[in-house]
């Protein structure tokens, strides 16, 4: 699904990430964790085509050149991400934003786009299925909107859109235990079949939706994959622990 070898990316002339390498399947939970400036989140912006990187290596998705595709091209390829801190978007109404959402990448694949009904009966159906109150819907993006709420309407979104790779940056930052709870339930719901890159700092989130492999990042570069038993080992003696090698 998803194939990264020797990305090597700079930004300003400053190395950012040092050269890794990471596989992901299909259906496959990849999980990044490590401590702040380790290039986490760049990984994440890279791989959805956010500008001003300065890159090398290669990102392969369902055999094509990833780099070479813009970010409304990643979109309608399957890729969603997931932000850390959701921006508010005054005047623009949540309900409204997801259908013209989907219907856009619906006509870029050359499908019909969904009227109002085919539209409304969808949007009950994901909101039944995650729980989710129609107020929701009637208000402007994110305004107004808990942190956990926030994340819940991110959740909205990337289920309607049906996206094949999720990729969740510190989806899990600023939730309460009971917010952190919700929001994991609803990515269960969901994670049929998607590939998905959870990136965190923190075990908790992993305590409800299990990884397939574990990868943790350290000063630009992978220094140790596993399965889930990485968890504890952190838990334990930190980052600082940690050298290059693989369970």
């Amino acid at each position: 699904m998803l194939e990264i070898k020797n990305l090597k990316v700079k930004v300003k002339n400053n190395d950012i990430i040092k050269g890794i390498d990471i596989f992901l399947k299909k259906g496959e939970i990849h999980v990044i964790m490590g401590p702040n400036g380790s290039g986490k989140s760049t990984l994440s912006n890279v791989i959805t085509g956010k500008n001003g990187y300065e890159i090398e290596g290669s990102i392969s998705y369902k055999n094509e050149d990833l780099l070479k595709k813009s970010i409304d091209e990643r979109a309608v390829l399957g890729i969603y991400q997931a932000f850390q801190y959701p921006i508010e978007i005054p005047g623009v109404n949540s309900l409204n934003f997801i259908k013209q959402s989907l219907n856009a990448i619906r006509k870029r694949k050359n499908q019909k786009p969904l009227d109002s009904i085919e539209f409304k009966n969808l949007i009950k159906e994901k909101q039944l299925e995650l729980g989710i109150d129609d107020s929701f819907l009637k208000r402007d993006i994110n305004v107004g909107f808990s942190g956990g709420e926030k994340k819940k309407f991110d959740i909205l979104h990337m289920s309607i859109l049906n996206p094949e790779l999720i990729i969740l940056d510190e989806i899990d930052s600023g939730l309460d235990i009971d917010a952190l709870k919700s929001v994991a339930e609803g990515i269960n719901k969901i994670k049929n079949g998607k590939t998905i890159l959870i990136i965190t700092h923190y075990q908790r989130l992993l305590n409800y939706i299990k990884p397939d492999i574990v990868h943790i990042m350290k000063d630009g570069k992978i220094v140790l994959t596993g399965g889930r038993e990485i968890v504890n080992i952190l838990e334990k003696e930190g980052y600082k622990s940690f050298e290059k090698t693989t369970l």
